[in-house]
This record gives structure tokens, sequence and C-alpha cells, in this order.
């Protein structure tokens, strides 16, 4: 079915990413609620988070509370401090670079094997994704929608040879990296950038060019962790210190 313009993408992409929230658990809707708030730095490093307030918002006991909060703790984006209070991690660059470096293998894996084997409907479904998040090229205000659409985009992928449970692994430990993607989307040129990567990436897998794929996948996933230093004396206060 074809939609007319941008605002019923739009639309479209909004429901289908919300019900993938609505849908869960409580604990575990409020885990992916709160963890979206970190990582887009709605709750930036050093602030603080209140069970109570929480449970209150939410309207919850303090039991899916403390889950949610628990499994954020071990995603390394909170540290609760008992008999104190619970804060934003600072982002951690030496966790990140492992991850970096972790997903980048994993992730070049996964568009090599797509492109030896390209699948219609899966090609398909990404490009549909990717024709929703041009339309948001030019819209910052849009930006949370332009990241989850992005997610969508790369699980799309690692559903395409089976490998989720891998995908909510890295999900899980890429807290420090995706705010650093974050802190530098705004930068003039960041999206488009990105729109160019995940362009290159579809059309190498449907081209069935395994190699070009996967280099594709690897120069896609550099960007960010280029600018590192620089972010790091731009937003001093979001980082650890150096060990």
């Amino acid at each position: 079915m074809a939609f007319p313009n941008s605002e019923d993408r739009l639309a479209r992409a909004g429901g289908f990413l919300a019900s993938r929230t609505e849908s869960a658990p409580a604990a575990q809707r409020i885990y992916e609620i709160l963890r979206g708030r970190i990582v887009s730095l709605e709750l930036p490093p050093g602030a603080t988070l209140s069970r109570v307030a929480l449970a209150k918002e939410f309207d919850v006991s303090l039991t899916p509370i403390r889950e949610a909060m628990q499994r954020l703790e071990q995603d390394g984006l909170i540290r609760i401090i008992p008999q104190s209070k619970t804060v934003v991690t600072k982002i951690d660059v030496a966790q990140l670079y492992e991850v970096h470096f972790l997903r980048v293998a994993v992730e070049a894996e996964v568009a090599r094997r797509l492109a030896e084997a390209p699948d219609p409907v899966l090609l398909k479904k990404a490009r549909a994704i990717l024709t929703m998040q041009e339309t948001l090229i030019d819209n910052l205000d849009e930006i949370s929608l332009f990241n989850d659409l992005d997610e969508a985009f790369h699980q799309t992928l690692f559903a395409g040879v089976g490998q989720m449970n891998l995908h909510a692994m890295l999900k899980a430990k890429a807290g420090h990296l995706s705010r650093l993607r974050r802190l530098d989307l705004p930068k003039e040129g960041k999206v488009r950038k990105i729109m160019r990567g995940h362009w290159a990436v579809l059309e190498a897998i449907e081209a069935g060019n395994p190699l070009a794929a996967q280099e594709a996948m690897r120069d896609h996933l550099a960007g960010s962790v280029k600018r590192i230093e620089e972010m790091r004396r731009e937003y001093p206060d979001y980082f650890k210190a150096a060990a």
C-alpha cells in the first residue's frame, strides 16, 4: 500500500515502533522507556532517578521499577548506590571502544551473509524503512524517530540471518556508544552521512556483493567513534574521567 505523503509515512513508522513498547510487560516497558531517555540524553549523565517518582509516573508498584533499574545497571547506564540514590552514569570510553569493536565485527558479518543470498522480502522491508528515514533528514525535531528507524534497519538485517538474540545482546551493551552517537548526530551533515551509509549497505546486499556489503557496513559504523576526543572536549561533563 502506497502512502501519499511523508506525514503518513511518519505516522506509520511511529505507530509500528511504539507498539513494540506498549505491548511489553511493565518492567520491560519501563526499561525500554528509561533506556530511551538515557540514550537520547533526555536523562543526561549525572541525572538522578527516584524509584518512588517513577512508580507514580508509570502507575506501578516499586517491583517493576526495581527490575527495570537492575537491567539498566547491568547495561552500565545507571549506578544504584544503596541507601542513597540512583544516578545516570557518564559515558565510559573504554567500554565504548570494546562494544564498537564487537559491533563492527558482527554487523559486517551480517551484511556479508545477507549479500551471499539476498532475500527479496527482507530487502523490501529494509528499503521501506530507509525511505521513511529519508523523510526526516531535514527535520531535527524528529531525531528520536530517525534513531528508532535507524535501529529498525539494523534489527531487520539481524533478523534476516536469524540472529535476534545477538542483536538484543549488542543493544544492551551499546548504551555508551549510543549516547556518543546521539551527541554527534546534530553535527552538520551527520544525518545525510548516516543515510548514505545505510543505502550503500543495502545496495551492496541487493547486488549480491558480500565483500562490498561488508566494507560498506564497516565504513558506516566508523563515523562517530572517530570523533570521541572532539566530543570529550565539547561535553567534558558527559564522559567518565580517563583512568
